[in-house]
C-alpha cells in the first residue's frame, strides 16, 4: 500500500521535472539510476530514500523541502489530489504546457501575447 508521504513527494518530483521540460530517463540519468526506478518514485510506488532525494533535488535545482511543500495540507484532511500544494495552479498538466509553451515563445512575441491575455481576462 502506498504510503501518503511517498505520493506527494512523487508527484513534486514529476512536478518539478515537466516544470524543468526534463524526461524521466534525463532525471535517472543525472541521478544514476535506471529511469523505471523514477517510474516508481513518482507514483509513490517506491520511497525515496535521504541520499537520492538529494541527488534528484539536486538534478532537479530545488531545495529538500520543496518535496515536502504541502503536506499540511495532507494531514489536515484536505480534499485536494495528493501532491497538490493549495493555491499551485501548476499542478495542472494543462496549465503547465501552457506555461511551457508561452516561455517558448519569442520575448517580444511572448510580452504581446501576456499583454492581450491581461486584455482578455480583465474583459471577462
Amino acid at each position: 500500500m502506498k504510503h501518503p508521504v511517498d505520493v506527494h513527494v512523487g508527484k513534486r518530483v514529476r512536478h518539478r521535472r515537466w516544470m524543468l521540460g526534463m524526461t524521466q530517463q534525463q532525471l535517472a540519468q543525472h541521478v544514476g539510476i535506471k529511469f523505471q526506478q523514477i517510474q516508481k518514485y513518482e507514483t509513490g510506488m517506491n520511497r525515496v530514500s535521504a541520499s537520492r532525494l538529494w541527488d534528484i533535488a539536486s538534478a532537479l535545482d530545488v531545495p529538500v523541502a520543496y518535496f515536502f511543500e504541502g503536506m499540511d495540507e495532507i494531514e489536515s484532511g484536505d480534499s485536494r489530489a495528493p501532491g497538490t500544494v493549495k493555491g499551485d495552479i501548476l499542478a495542472d498538466k494543462e496549465a503547465l504546457e501552457l506555461v511551457r509553451s508561452y516561455y517558448a515563445i519569442p520575448e517580444n512575441q511572448r510580452r504581446r501575447l501576456f499583454e492581450l491575455a491581461r486584455v482578455l481576462s480583465d474583459v471577462a
